[in-house]
């Protein structure tokens, strides 16, 4: 078979039966939607790209950092400071030039979320945190777009395909099936504060790219109502990936709005907690208060955590062991807590308040990354 040089580069996947030429077709008049270009998001371009999918979207509007390059291998130290969408579509027009990228610099959010998903044929999900992921879903249910899922943190984790029948059921489950409700904001730790191992996104996303590339094609079962998880620690195959169904959960496409207007007028950060809390203290009224008045500074993080804090004075009490010391605080000044992402810092707040009625303490809203964040910003 004589193929043109745009064809050349699809060679290995046209010799399979079930791709062939009219699978080539159909992914190159594919319209996907990535939304985060970050651990998940990375390894998913590059190999939809790879595979010729004709016009990819990318939705990103956080810029590349140091401790990004663990993992979202994309980037280089050269690239530190700069937009991710813009970035990583200049590196991935270098990988195959006939690929059309639309970049977003921006964070889906109600007002643009639905204009922005309405011009693809489905969503990559490689979003980190849950106000995000629950309006995506919801984005998605109103504009009957395939949601493809991933999720990482640690040594674990997950994909699985929403919105979509099973063609052997016929059922279409979402997000909200898999999560009715979201947790409590300080109930679950994120990669920022509980890590995760490098090449864990690589595989998640190249999985979502590949449930991507099986439904444009139509080859194969996509994981369609189904949760596959992998955890990267074990040492039998049958227990390093398991699966699971599921099910619509009762009462709760109630919860989705029904219209455009609907949608326009849902807060999703309210729905997930994601608000300021009453014990948080903002990065910049921490600063003003700690020039102002002599305050007790906590740091809970584990002695190991970066990144060092030497701008300010402060106690280490380790959250493994904050309750036994809880007793030995004093409360004689208000008090700041911070850790990595200020997960930690809100559950420790909650408890010396309990501890000691009438005490002024706050947390340190984002932790001590996004004080660093924003003392860096103001610097330049």
């Amino acid at each position: 078979m004589n193929l043109s040089p745009a064809y050349q580069r699809y060679q290995r996947q046209l010799m399979l039966k079930e791709i062939g030429m009219a699978g080539q077709e159909k992914l190159l008049k594919a319209k996907v939607l990535v939304a985060g270009a970050g651990g998940l998001g990375c390894p998913a371009l590059q190999y939809l790209t790879a595979a010729g999918v004709g016009t990819i979207g990318i939705a990103d509007f956080d810029i590349v950092d140091i401790t990004n390059l663990q993992r979202q291998v994309i980037y280089t130290v050269e690239d530190v400071g700069k937009s991710k969408a813009s970035t990583a579509a200049t590196r991935l027009k270098n990988l195959n030039p006939d690929i059309q990228f639309q970049v977003f610099n921006t964070r889906l959010q109600n007002d643009n979320a639905l204009e922005v998903i309405r011009k693809f044929d489905l969503v990559i999900d490689g979003t980190d945190n849950f106000s995000t992921r629950y309006l995506i879903n919801d984005a998605c249910v109103l504009l009957c777009k395939p949601l493809v899922y991933g999720a990482v943190l640690r040594f674990e984790g997950q994909v699985g395909v929403f919105n979509m029948a099973d063609k052997e059921t016929n059922i279409i489950t979402n997000y909200r099936d898999l999560f009715p409700e979201p947790p409590l904001p300080d109930s679950v730790l994120s990669c920022n504060e509980a890590g995760v191992l490098g090449g864990l996104p690589g595989i998640i996303g190249i999985m979502q790219a590949t449930e991507a590339i099986k439904i444009i094609t139509g080859i194969g079962k996509p994981l369609c109502n189904t949760i596959v998880s992998y955890n990267c620690l074990s040492n039998c195959l049958r227990n390093q990936f398991y699966e699971f169904k599921v099910t619509p959960a009762e009462k709760i496409n109630s919860l989705i709005p029904g219209t455009e207007s609907a949608f326009l007028n849902f807060d999703y950060d309210w729905f997930c907690g994601a608000g300021l809390h009453p014990y948080e203290i903002p990065a910049g009224e921490f600063d003003i208060l700690r020039m102002k008045e002599e305050i007790t500074i906590i740091d809970v993080r584990e002695k190991e955590e970066l990144p060092v804090v030497n701008e300010f004075l402060f106690t280490q009490i380790p959250f493994s062991r904050y309750e036994e010391t809880i007793s030995n605080i004093s409360t004689n000044n208000k008090i700041v807590v911070f850790c990595q992402s200020g997960k930690r810092s809100l559950k420790a707040v909650k408890m010396l308040v309990e501890k000691f009625p009438g005490c002024k303490a706050y947390s340190l809203k984002g932790g001590i990354e996004a004080w660093k964040k924003n003392n860096s910003e103001i610097s330049v």
